[in-house]
């Protein structure tokens, strides 16, 4: 007799689609948001922040990468936009040659002065108006176990690179 294929229960269904919707949505929003206040990404803009939220204003790319769960490839390319744009810089890191790393400039936080109002805007509209305090307290102490347990697995930065071409063994 053959294993049955592991399911969720009609709740479980119902919460993940829901969780898949309500993402979708928020971001959407955020999204053009983003691009109409500051012409940003948003993955620009989790960039940005995060540096603008760092002590140093910076951080390296592989930190970037596993913090804003995006390909390093990807943030190379993003992190090479915002350069050209002037609102942040990249150099090596002083504690690794092998290691970029990006510093926020006084534009980017500029930049981030001027979309931070519509940005909170719109999450706290979408997101949070619909909800209690009370209900926003449970929503974060729902979510946080799921991300730490999902965090839990070696960030991609700390996976090997697969190589183009190499024989599978």
């Amino acid at each position: 007799m053959a294993d049955t294929p592991p399911s969720l229960d009609p709740v479980q269904l119902g919460a993940y689609f829901d969780l898949i919707e309500v993402t979708s949505l928020l971001r959407h929003a955020v999204e053009q948001q983003l691009r109409e206040a500051g012409d940003l990404s948003y993955v620009q803009f989790q960039l940005l922040a995060r540096l603008g939220d760092s002590p140093t204003g910076s951080h390296r790319m592989t930190d970037l990468a596993d913090g804003v769960v995006y390909s390093r490839s990807g943030l190379t390319y993003q992190a090479g936009l915002l350069e050209k744009a002037g609102l942040v810089t990249r150099a090596p890191s002083p504690d690794d040659e092998r290691s970029v790393t990006v510093t926020i400039t006084d534009a980017g936080r500029a930049l981030l002065v001027e979309v931070l109002p519509g940005h909170v805007e719109v999450v706290s509209g979408l997101l949070f108006e619909p909800l209690s305090r009370d209900d926003v307290t449970t929503l974060a102490g729902l979510l946080a176990p799921v991300r730490d347990h999902m965090r839990a697995v070696p960030p991609r930065s700390a996976a090997p690179r697969k190589r183009r071409g190499a024989p599978r063994g």
